[in-house]
């Protein structure tokens, strides 16, 4: 298939799919999504109820966790990890369709500091920092990331006793800003804007790759307005807004 077509296919079902849920009920779908979208997620709902009526409830959290409830039978209609394998542990509980799984972009962490610059991971050994956030890596993708960046930096013995672990990227944020950390690797889709050196970009070449994944859920009740809200996201507009918050296409070149 060309590629100049497949964004106007893309487009096309998420216009069909809204023509369906303004059939019906207006109403809500639940969505089951990771930390680190919540504010291109936030801005992708604003988006997609202007064009369907459906309002989208938002659950952030860590995806480990997500998908946990989700095989509990939390009633989510779509589930967006931070990866893919927390995916298909949704898929494999029968939660979620794996029909519906699809990657929809691929994040980056920054380490950042409110009052600290930061010019190489080296620099979190300094004892300028005495607590350095990160999320908890056995259950969040981003601080899985952050660990295995740590250890190809080869600076991992020297932070272990001073880390903290958040439940998921949101949290590790919070602790930085509000001064329970005196740094936090974090995500680039909710770090603040870098202002005076207080923000590294990681290179991606030290961790695997962030690419997630989401799928339409079962147990929500709302799958015809789930499977809307996931074409949307991965529709055109929905990936300009992704980009904006400094994701990446899933396939798209490592920086």
């Amino acid at each position: 298939m060309p590629r100049a077509v497949r964004p106007l296919l893309v487009l096309l079902a998420v216009l069909l799919a809204a023509a369906g849920c303004r059939r019906g009920a207006k109403g809500q779908v639940k969505i089951a999504a990771a930390a680190d979208l919540a504010k291109a997620f936030e801005e992708i709902g604003r988006e997609f109820t202007k064009r369907t009526g459906v309002k989208p409830v938002f659950t952030f959290g860590s995806s480990g966790l997500l998908a946990k409830q989700l095989a509990e039978g939390a009633p989510f209609d779509v589930y967006a990890a931070a990866n893919v394998s927390f995916v298909d542990e949704a898929v494999g509980s029968g939660a979620c369709d794996g029909a519906t799984k699809r990657p929809y972009a691929r994040g980056r962490i920054v380490a950042w500091s409110r009052s600290h610059k930061i010019g190489s991971l080296a620099d979190l050994a300094d004892p300028r920092f005495e607590k350095v956030a990160i999320a908890h890596p056995e259950h969040a993708p981003y601080g899985k990331a952050a660990k295995e960046a740590l250890q190809a930096a080869g600076v991992w013995p020297q932070l272990e006793g001073k880390l903290v672990l958040a439940e998921n990227i949101r949290q590790t944020l919070q602790w930085a800003q509000g001064g329970d950390a005196d740094a936090g690797i974090v995500s680039l889709s909710l770090a603040p804007v870098d202002e005076g050196g207080r923000s590294l970009l990681i290179d991606e070449t030290l961790h695997a790759p962030l690419v997630q994944a989401l799928a339409v859920c079962k147990n929500g009740g709302g799958t015809a307005h789930g499977q809307a809200f996931a074409d949307f996201v991965l529709s055109p507009e929905g990936t300009a807004i992704m980009k904006r918050y400094g994701f990446a296409l899933p396939d798209s070149p490592s920086e």
